[in-house]
């Protein structure tokens, strides 16, 4: 790791700037970490803003469902945009700086959009409940005003978790130590480089996502212990494959959305190590690609409005 002076704040003597790790320190695997990280989030802005043009283009996809699924692409597009950029900088240009306020400012949109996400993630899991167990009262329970509720509280919780916690960092002191133990900046290890007590920020990191994560994750299992037992009532074989492949997807991308989550936050500030950027790549930046792959090849409806859409394209030609 490369070790840059230290710039200090005369007036409240905190670190003006942080140096953000890099992946690795070899040229040639920076190299061709660079263009990966670059196709990977080429494939990412291009997968989700199609899956979003898609849904607003096709008026059969104009329903609850898809609309969460518009707000889930549009947080990985953003997701994504808030890291995958400056890490390509930092491997292309070897620029491993970033200033005190750009990096509470990259820590506070990270945040605000994985929160949202656990929010927008329980709020489809009561989606396909709805559609599933109440199928005949769907159309009235998830009505536009219920749905765009259900959005906007997702997006609200997003930001009020957020500020929470960046409010809580922004009482630390930084004097001394300035790099990073992460590619980006998020809350445990720019607490880790903290000279003031830390003992309550240490707290509250565990506690809040120690609390709303279980729980919006126990709203999520209930939500598919009564879907299963909803499907499991369905007499034909067919009727219950096709009923279940209805929320399939959403059940792939919990289960990446938590288990990487887990690993990372959900764990003592002493047992955090570098080993967690690795980890830290694959929720970062992979599962923001992998998401409207794993909704487009499980979605018949979506390859079906893609279909339609290129063929249109493709006629007048």
């Amino acid at each position: 790791m490369k070790l840059y002076p230290l710039y200090f704040n005369s007036s409240q003597g905190n670190v003006q700037e942080f140096i953000l790790s890099s992946i690795s320190t070899i040229y040639d695997i920076q190299i061709l970490l660079s263009i990966s990280f670059t196709v990977i989030y080429f494939i990412t802005i291009f997968g989700n803003t199609v899956i979003i043009l898609i849904i607003q283009l096709d008026i059969r996809l104009h329903s609850p469902m898809y609309f969460f699924l518009t707000n889930l692409s549009f947080l990985d597009l953003c997701y994504s945009s808030v890291t995958v950029p400056k890490l390509i900088d930092i491997l292309l240009s070897g620029n491993q700086k970033i200033s005190f306020y750009g990096c509470i400012a990259q820590m506070y949109f990270f945040h605000v959009l994985g929160s949202s996400e656990m929010f927008l993630l329980a709020s489809m899991a009561y989606d396909r409940y709805v559609a599933i167990c109440n199928p005949l009262r769907y159309p009235i329970i998830m009505r536009k005003e219920v749905s765009l509720q259900l959005g906007a509280g997702s997006w609200i919780g997003g930001f009020a978790h957020s500020t929470f916690h960046t409010a809580f960092l922004l009482r630390l002191s930084f004097c001394g130590l300035n790099n990073m133990d992460n590619f980006f900046c998020d809350a445990t290890p720019l607490i880790k480089l903290a000279c003031s007590d830390t003992t309550i920020d240490e707290i509250m990191l565990i506690v809040t996502p120690g609390i709303l994560g279980p729980l919006c994750f126990l709203l999520i299992l209930v939500s598919y212990h009564n879907i299963v037992i909803s499907i499991l009532k369905i007499n034909s074989a067919e009727g219950r494959s096709k009923t279940f492949s209805t929320c399939a997807s959403h059940l792939i991308v919990v289960s990446i959305f938590y288990g990487t989550a887990i690993i990372v936050y959900i764990q003592p500030m002493s047992v955090y190590s570098s080993a967690n950027r690795f980890i830290t790549v694959f929720y970062a930046i992979i599962t923001p690609m992998l998401n409207p792959m794993i909704y487009t090849l499980r979605n018949k409806d979506v390859k079906r409005a893609l279909q339609k859409l290129l063929c249109q394209e493709i006629r007048p030609l």
